[in-house]
């Protein structure tokens, strides 16, 4: 098991990404905030440290956070948008202290569209140079793309051009975007329909397991990923029985995530993948469970296939009695999915 915690260090970020789901909000960390955040994750025996924002390479203590964090024997780990990482000494100079590896934010291989999206001028292009500094500084690099509109029928034409001019890479993760709050409601444009993007998110998939790569996908439900829901974040989470931790720079706080539960709708009622399976990320609100259907194959294989061994009866029981489990928080009460049922299905 793989326990690790996100610590914002900043929410400033010279790019403006339009569906920005953590903006800036003027609140910084201090140097006692950060050390005490990275002493509980430490002393709640997590593996390692995610350091976000934001952008976390415009915060003053990216420095002093990777020195704490290897001190406390933490594994070190950066969300980057890859701007001042192409600046080849900066970037070794976070190595030294600390930085094992990054998650690079590139949303398209096409400069037009990843610098639309951003709306930084040459986003694309120094972001481009920064891997090609990985190798050099001697770390490794994964690539996270944000699913949205504007992406969703390249996918996987992002990913072939990406494994062809950097080969190194071997992770991929998807994050379909947060539809709620911030910036997405001021882009609602940007916003995709499932069906939008599960071709091309498939054969990205299928592209990089025949290639021998790795890959997550995270808020997408598993009828959308139905041949590789092993690959599901939130699926991972609850077979492995893991949490997660995640310091933000907002009202939210500091959040210890134990449940991995979005909404589930009447299609999920029916599924045998119903105990396995997040749901749907803001369903009745933003996404419509129209979209949903159910799956009737028995899920043991996906839980076999995440575990990489049998699974134990102690945990297939403890699986199947989450079956009807729905969340506190994100679960739409009735009358709310009934309103979004009467609207057009589009």
């Amino acid at each position: 098991m793989a326990n690790l915690g996100y610590l914002q260090l900043t929410r400033n970020c010279l790019q403006r990404c339009r569906f920005c789901s953590n903006p800036p909000t003027g609140v910084d960390l201090s140097v006692d905030e950060m050390k005490a955040l990275i002493d509980e994750l430490a002393d709640m025996g997590y593996d390692g440290v995610i350091l976000t924002g934001g952008e976390p390479t415009l915060s003053p203590l990216v420095f002093p956070a990777l020195e704490y964090a290897t001190q406390r024997g933490l594994y070190n780990r950066m969300i980057t948008n890859g701007q001042k990482l192409a600046d080849r000494v900066f970037f070794q100079e976070l190595v030294d202290a600390g930085l094992q590896h990054i998650h690079v934010s590139l949303h398209s291989y096409r400069p037009e569209v990843h610098d639309w999206i951003t709306r930084y001028p040459r986003a694309w292009e120094t972001l481009v140079q920064c891997l090609g500094h990985v190798p050099d500084v001697g770390i490794t690099a994964d690539i996270n793309t944000v699913i949205c509109a504007y992406n969703a029928d390249h996918l996987h034409e992002t990913v072939m051009w990406l494994c062809d001019r950097f080969p190194f890479i071997r992770h991929f993760v998807w994050n379909n975007m947060d539809p709620d709050g911030n910036r997405a409601e001021e882009n609602p444009d940007c916003i995709p329909r499932h069906h939008e993007f599960m071709v091309s998110l498939e054969l990205a998939m299928e592209y990089l397991h025949q290639t021998g790569r790795s890959f997550r996908a995270e808020r997408v439900p598993l009828c959308f990923m139905r041949r590789f829901a092993w690959a599901s974040t939130e699926t991972r989470k609850i077979v492995k029985e893991e949490e997660r931790c995640i310091r933000f720079l907002d009202a939210k706080g500091f959040v210890h995530q134990l449940e991995f539960l979005h909404g589930k709708g009447s299609a999920c009622d029916a599924c045998r993948w119903d105990p396995i399976c997040a749901g749907m990320y803001s369903m009745a609100h933003t996404f419509d469970e129209r979209e949903l259907s159910p799956l009737f194959t028995d899920p043991e294989p996906v839980i076999r296939a995440v575990l990489g061994h049998e699974p134990s009866p102690a945990l297939m029981d403890r699986l199947q009695a989450r079956r009807g489990r729905r969340s506190s928080t994100e679960q739409p009460g009735e009358e709310q999915r009934q309103a979004a049922l009467s609207s057009p299905f589009q």
